[in-house]
């Protein structure tokens, strides 16, 4: 567990020390002490204390600088604060939660299921081959909404893939610009076919494959990608910016095609 979980003190220190890493040089104690909730007089001292264990340096009248050896221990006490969110996230918490799942068979509450991602939907059988398994919550028929909890395991999955093509801006051509056997092509094997732009939009209808999302592409495609779903973005090039964002920030990996 990290120090500054360990005792208040030691929490106060990394909260004030925090908040001066963030205000610096000009520090307010006044202002420190509202955020952490202690009087002005504490934070003075716990400064005072934080300045002779060289965590920071004072440069004059209520002006202050974490050192580098300040800096390295916020970093310390960060990662730590970190993992043991990370484990009562996900060792803990995700045990007791309760997710909906689609049954492939009948369902008995309390009965052992397996558990598995279909077309981007998690889905449960009853039994416990599969290397991710919970405990159903309700009894379900084939086919309906079945609540799962006690969660083990980690389910098989392969990231999905992210094609990006692009379309050329309607003063370039648009939709009339774009090889519609290429783009054929490329939808052939998408679970899902998306838009971003109008031009991007009508290429798709072009070639009998209408978008089933034409807002926040880039992001409706990297929740399908980490879902294990493949999915095709067809963008209109202006727009491409956008779209790759949203799937560097999901951590996605993406190839771009087309114009």
């Amino acid at each position: 567990m990290s120090d500054a979980l360990a005792d208040k003190r030691t929490a106060s220190r990394f909260r004030i020390l925090a908040e001066i890493a963030e205000r610096q040089p000009a520090v307010s104690q006044g202002e420190i002490a509202d955020a952490v909730g202690v009087t002005s007089q504490a934070v003075s001292e716990y400064i005072r204390e934080l300045t002779e264990d060289g965590l920071v340096e004072k440069e004059g009248r209520s002006r202050y600088r974490v050192t580098k050896e300040g800096v390295d221990w916020l970093f310390q006490e960060a990662k730590s604060l970190r993992r043991y969110v990370d484990h009562v996230t996900e060792d803990t918490l995700e045990t007791l939660q309760e997710e909906a799942a689609i049954a492939t068979e009948p369902i008995a509450a309390g009965e052992t299921v397996s558990l598995s991602l279909r077309e981007g939907l998690l889905h449960a059988t009853p039994g416990e081959d599969g290397p991710a398994t919970g405990v159903g919550t309700t009894d379900a028929e084939a086919g309906t909404d079945v609540g799962v909890t006690g969660f083990e395991g980690v389910i098989d999955m392969d990231p999905g893939t992210v094609t990006v093509y692009r379309v050329p801006p309607v003063r370039n051509g648009g939709s009339r610009g774009v090889d519609e056997q290429e783009l054929r092509s490329a939808t052939a094997d998408a679970d899902l076919v998306l838009a971003s732009g109008v031009e991007a939009a009508v290429a798709l209808r072009r070639v009998e494959s209408p978008p089933t999302v034409t807002a926040a592409a880039g992001e409706v495609a990297a929740d399908a990608a980490a879902r294990g779903m493949d999915s095709l973005v067809a963008v209109t090039r202006d727009e491409v910016g956008r779209v790759t964002d949203a799937l560097r920030d999901g951590e996605i990996e993406y190839v771009v095609e087309g114009a």
